[in-house]
Parts: C-alpha cells; structure tokens; sequence
C-alpha cells in the first residue's frame, strides 16, 4: 500500500526566517544548528576512495551485503571497541546509504505497520517518530526508554528505538540499562533498536577526551547475554570521520534479521556505491583519526558551553555526541531563535526534536566560528 503519510514539526524551512535577519548582522550569519562536518575528510578516506574509483566494485553493480574487505573490517571494528565477535553471537551487517534512510525504513523492513507499536524517547532525533509514520505503525513516546516498566506491558510493542549518545541531549546509557531494555524487549518479543551513530564521541567528566571510552553497546556480551537475537545496532562514520556526504553507514545485528533485510534492500536499490564501500574501510580502519576529530570537537563544545553559560544558559558538557541541549531563557525556543539571531546566531529549535522549551546548539563548526560565538554571547 506504500507509505503512509507523516506530520512532523522537523520543517527547517521554519528556520528561515531567523537566518534571514542572522545573515544582517555584521559579521554575518554563524550556523550552530545542523550537525553537518566542517573538518576535512582523512587523507587516507580520501585516497580510497580515489583507487577505488575504477576497480570492479566500481564500474560493476557493487555489492549490496559489503565488499569483502568491508565485511572484513566491520566484525574487526567491533570486536576492537566492544569485544563483539559476530559469529559467536549471531550477527550479521548490511551496509546504508547513511544513517537516515536506515533509520526511516527501519520499521518498514520490520514488516511492522497498523496495529503495531513503536516506542522511542520524547526527546530524539525527529526521523524515528517519521520512520514509523511512514509504516502506518504507532508511535509510543516515553519519557525514558530505559524505565521499561513504561511500555514492556502495553500491548502491540513490537520495536524500541534506542539513542546513546542522545541526538539532541547527549546522554548516554549505561551497560545495566542497555541489558534491562534488552531482557524486557526480549521478554514480549519486541526488536531493540539502538542507534548509537555518536559511539566513539563521548566526553566523560572525569577521563582525558583523547582517551575517553566508547559509549556502550547493545551488541557487547555482557548487554546482549552473548546473543544478538533481537538487536540491530546502527552506526555511522559521518561525523567521526567527516564523511556526512560520503553516506557511510551500517546496520548490525540479528542476522536473521539482517539477512532478509539485506535481499529487501537489493531490490530497492539501497546499495552503497563500491568506491564508498573502500572508504568506508578506511575509516573503520584510521583509529587516530578518529582521535583528532573527537579533540577537536571536545575543544569545541567545552568553548561553547562556557559562552552559553556566559550568556545566562544552565549550559553543560554533554556525556557524548556533538550537541549542548539547553533550556530557553524564555521558555520558549522560539523566542530564543529570535533573540540569537540578532546576535548572528542560529541554533535548532527544541520543538524539533520533542520539546519547545529548549534549543540545541552543535559544535560542527570550525574553531574561529565557534570563537566567534562565545565572543557575541560575551558581548
């Protein structure tokens, strides 16, 4: 019957008019709102890309499932961070165009649809609430997915999304409550859904950054009780690696899930190019990469959580991700999109992401800019 139709606040034509008069400001306009890469893409990223560029994965139909050397690094990837050996719990992967149309079938290519219910956190990322929409499913909001007794006896639950790091707060969820959400989804025969595509970017109050743990994951045997039945785990290296545009992406887990998704994807054309596959091995492979990015976005957010809180905001460091999640001075995000904005600032509307009383500001801009800010919230 195809997709159903969805309604969503997460409209950034709405933006348009703030960044109107942020653009008039002398200076101009400064852009803390989409997370989207400024850093330059690895050299070694770069470069795979460009000898992959006329190999046999490239002028051929690539593969859909991964290349060989992909299905090679990705078990070696999380086996490095989380201990995970795949075969031994069951796992599979498939690669995504990106973490977004991953997110947004989702639920589709669970077969899920009227009468099924989707839970996910009132805060988060708007795709998931549209992702179910689009399957005609119900979406189920709780304030904290993991205090299962919010949804394990509502009948019709059949999946629970998952975020940590949080896109927009930053919290992330501890190895117990990834297990409590796991045993419970497992109890009614529901698919955990656990997006954790800011894994590697956590910022612990307590440890160096440049040696800060990965955040926790569902597929680690002491979460998972050494079996990955039920579990999809997503992961993305745009923003570890700057590579938003590249669309690198995967989704691992279950493999008698994975599987029968994989065939769902060939035949709607959901293929990563070959070149792309090559850089995405890359990545998986340049751990100290991943190491200067993650000092630089850790720079940048503990610059601006100290203008913001300058300027009057309970700002404070996130657990992970890239964002600082405040409320609004007013009360009101909107307000406050138009009182920054006459300073030259746009930050994301709280209303996007479940609550209108709050703004979220990104540190995917570059050291001068970010600078720049604290010097206008200073001013």
């Amino acid at each position: 019957m195809g997709f159903y139709r969805f309604d969503s606040p997460y409209d950034w034509s709405r933006v348009a008019s703030y960044r109107a008069s942020a653009q008039a400001v002398p200076g101009g306009m400064i852009d803390l709102s989409v997370g989207s890469p400024v850093d330059p893409v690895p050299d070694d990223i770069r470069q795979a890309l460009a000898g992959s560029s006329d190999s046999a994965n490239a002028h051929g139909y690539p593969s859909v499932a991964g290349t060989e050397e992909l299905r090679a690094a990705v078990p070696e990837w999380f086996q490095l961070h989380y201990g995970v050996d795949f075969n031994a719990i069951g796992a599979d992967f498939v690669p995504t165009v990106g973490s977004k149309e991953a997110v947004a079938l989702m639920v589709s290519l669970l077969h899920l649809g009227p009468g099924d219910i989707v839970v996910q956190p009132e805060i988060s990322y708007p795709t998931y609430e549209i992702g179910t929409q689009l399957a005609g499913a119900e979406v189920l909001k709780v304030k904290d997915v993991a205090d299962v007794d919010s949804w394990r006896s509502i009948a019709g639950v059949r999946a629970i999304w998952v975020n940590s790091p949080s896109n927009p707060t930053g919290d992330v969820l501890s190895s117990e409550q990834m297990r409590g959400i796991v045993a419970a989804a497992r109890e009614i025969g529901a698919v955990v859904l656990s997006d954790e595509c800011y894994g590697l970017l956590t910022w612990p109050q307590d440890a160096d950054v440049s040696h800060a743990p990965a955040a926790p994951c569902m597929l680690q045997p002491d979460v998972c009780d050494g079996g990955a039945k039920g579990i999809l785990v997503l992961y993305s290296m745009s923003k570890q690696s700057n590579m938003a545009g590249y669309r690198t992406a995967l989704i691992a887990g279950d493999c008698d899930i994975v599987r029968p998704m994989t065939v769902y994807r060939k035949q709607i054309g959901q293929i990563v190019p070959g070149p792309v596959q090559a850089a995405m091995v890359a990545a998986l492979r340049d751990g100290d990469a991943v190491a200067v990015q993650r000092a630089r976005y850790g720079r940048r957010l503990h610059m601006l959580v100290d203008g913001l809180r300058v300027y009057g905001y309970d700002a404070r460091m996130p657990q992970g991700a890239l964002y600082v999640w405040v409320r609004a001075k007013s009360g009101d995000c909107w307000n406050d999109m138009a009182d920054l904005a006459r300073l030259g600032i746009i930050a994301s509307p709280g209303e996007f992401y479940g609550d209108p009383s709050s703004l979220r500001f990104s540190s995917t801009a570059t050291d001068e800019a970010i600078r720049e800010v604290v010097a206008r919230l200073s001013a």
